[in-house]
């Protein structure tokens, strides 16, 4: 497999998380975002949309969206499960999933943020505020479902789920931008747990091969 991803992007950090969580190994193919890379024409007969992260099949098929490509490899390679078996539990675990990568992240991703700035003329201080805003009030949101739920190691019981792949990044990028991680005590103890697994090490930013570009 090929994943055409950029190492500061939360979305292609989610498919990293996946892969190694599940042992799978891949081709690194780099596409610097804040150099355009992915508007080139290159890269545009690989992703018509535009955005990373793009997985290419051992069969020469290509998938883009972060989640899509999580459940395709969850089905295709169900050992270990990121969702659960059953029905509720596996709706909770997308819900979370979905908080963070419906919510969160589309206020916050790069070229939002380069609107901002760009076309909107909003100062950098202004930028930084916004994204600070949208991280923590999606994060609050995050800790009250997961205060309704039974307490875990993870997110969502005792094993990395869809809702840790996604939450890593998110306050990965939220520390980033110093966000205010106060108060969240169920999320960041997910998070921690998160980080002393070997996966989630081997899938973070500092770990990519581009990640001094």
């Amino acid at each position: 497999m090929k994943l055409h991803n950029y190492f500061r992007s939360s979305a292609s950090f989610r498919v990293r998380i996946a892969l190694a969580l599940k042992g799978l190994p891949y081709e690194y193919l780099p596409v610097h975002l804040a150099k355009g890379e992915h508007k080139q024409p290159g890269y545009a007969r690989v992703s018509p949309s535009l955005l990373v992260p793009t997985l290419e099949t051992d069969g020469g098929e290509r998938l883009g969206q972060s989640m899509a490509i999580i459940e395709y490899l969850d089905e295709t390679h169900p050992q270990p499960p990121l969702l659960p078996a059953d029905p509720l539990a596996r709706a909770r675990v997308r819900a979370l999933a979905q908080l963070v990568a419906c919510e969160i992240h589309p206020l916050n991703n790069l070229r939002v943020l380069k609107y901002l700035v760009h076309d909107l003329k909003v100062s950098e201080d202004a930028k930084n505020a916004w994204y600070r805003h949208w991280v923590r009030e999606g994060l609050l949101a995050f800790e009250r479902e997961l205060q309704q739920l039974p307490r875990g190691t993870y997110c969502f019981g005792d094993t990395p789920t869809l809702a840790d792949c996604c939450l890593v990044p998110q306050v990965f990028n939220g520390k980033r931008f110093g966000a205010d991680f106060s108060g969240l005590d169920r999320t960041m103890a997910a998070f921690e747990a998160c980080m002393q697994h070997p996966a989630f090490i081997q899938a973070q930013p500092s770990s990519c091969p581009d990640n001094e570009a």
